[in-house]
C-alpha cells in the first residue's frame, strides 16, 4: 500500500533520491536544458513535497510549485527504480492534481525532457489529460523540452 506524505526533506533517503534524481537529468539533458529542482529548490515558500512510500520503503516523490494564485506547476516526479510499473506516478500525480483543485488553481502545467527516456513521463501525463502547449512561466522554447499543461 502506497502512502503519500508531506515531506520536509530532511531525511536522509529523500535527499539521496533527489540527489540521484538531479544526476540521471544531467546524464539525459544538456546543462541548459535542466529544470529539475535541488533541494533548496525545493524547500522554497511556493513549493509543496511529497515522499511516496511502501512499506517503509522510498517509492517516489512529486512537487507542487504555485506560478501564481490560479496556476500550479508539476516538479520532481520520480519514482524510485525498484517501484517503477507499480502505479506509484499515477497515485502520487492524482495526489498533486487534487491539491491544485483543492487551492482553486484554473491551470497546471509542467515541463519535462523531449527525449526518449521522456515518454513514459510524457505518456502518463496524456493520460491524465495534460495536453502539449507552449513555455510558460520563466521557461523559454528549447528542443530538450516539452510542456504540457490542463485545465482543471
Amino acid at each position: 500500500m502506497l502512502t503519500i506524505k508531506l515531506d520536509d526533506l530532511s531525511g536522509p533517503e529523500i535527499r539521496a533520491f533527489i540527489g540521484e534524481h538531479l544526476a540521471n537529468m544531467a546524464e539525459t539533458s544538456p546543462p541548459e536544458s535542466i529544470h529539475a529542482l535541488n533541494i533548496d529548490g525545493l524547500k522554497q515558500p511556493d513549493v509543496t513535497f511529497w515522499s511516496a512510500w511502501i512499506e517503509g520503503e522510498l517509492a517516489g516523490c512529486g512537487a507542487l510549485k504555485e506560478l501564481n494564485r490560479e496556476h500550479g506547476e508539476v516538479k520532481s516526479m520520480r519514482t524510485a527504480l525498484p517501484h517503477r510499473g507499480k502505479g506509484v506516478a499515477k497515485q502520487v500525480l492524482a495526489h498533486i492534481l487534487e491539491e491544485a483543485a483543492r487551492r482553486g488553481y484554473r491551470r497546471i502545467s509542467l515541463e519535462t525532457g523531449s527525449m526518449e527516456a521522456f515518454a513514459p513521463a510524457r505518456k502518463l501525463y496524456e493520460s491524465f489529460g495534460f495536453t502539449f502547449c507552449g513555455p510558460f512561466a520563466d521557461y523559454i522554447e528549447d528542443p530538450n523540452s516539452v510542456f504540457m499543461t490542463k485545465s482543471l
